[in-house]
């Protein structure tokens, strides 16, 4: 009776802490899931920022129109991708941020009495589009190390 007693304590046993590792591993997965999301949320929402403001300075350079931009919110999303990034790509979120504040430097003029000319503005842009790359290349080294780099950038 005490050996039947042992086996059923034991079977018992295995499978509570059965359960208890399965729900610690499902946990982490669902955690690192959590992450990633995050992280492409912000990552989309920092390049959605970089190409809509670059397009509407473009065309206000190109048409001697003015422009406006909410850059509150382009000023935020930096610092929200950063919240959720691996530390190397927040090194190359705050490089991508240096890159942009002298492009804003250069084409933030206005536009309607001081326009770029397409030359001076793809010059301007050169800076950005480089850290865009190193970004987007980080960015997909840590989502999966198995990507291949991309030599060009897109968009933006």
């Amino acid at each position: 009776m005490l050996e039947t007693l042992l086996t059923t304590g034991a079977g018992a046993l295995s499978a509570t802490a059965g359960v208890v590792v399965g729900g610690i591993v499902t946990r982490r997965a669902q955690d690192r899931q959590w992450l990633r999301d995050k992280q492409l949320d912000a990552y989309k929402e920092l390049f959605t920022h970089y190409a809509r403001f670059t397009m509407i300075l473009r065309r206000a350079h190109a048409d001697r129109s003015g422009w406006d931009y909410d850059w509150g919110e382009w000023s935020a999303s930096p610092m929200r991708a950063s919240l959720v990034a691996p530390a190397g790509i927040t090194h190359e979120i705050q490089a991508f941020g240096l890159a942009i504040n002298s492009f804003l430097d250069v084409v933030g003029r206005d536009a309607r009495t001081d326009p770029l000319t397409s030359e001076e503005f793809e010059a301007a842009r050169e800076a950005p589009a480089a850290a865009q790359v190193r970004l987007v290349n980080a960015i997909r080294r840590s989502l999966n190390g198995a990507e291949k780099e991309l030599p060009f950038g897109i968009g933006g």
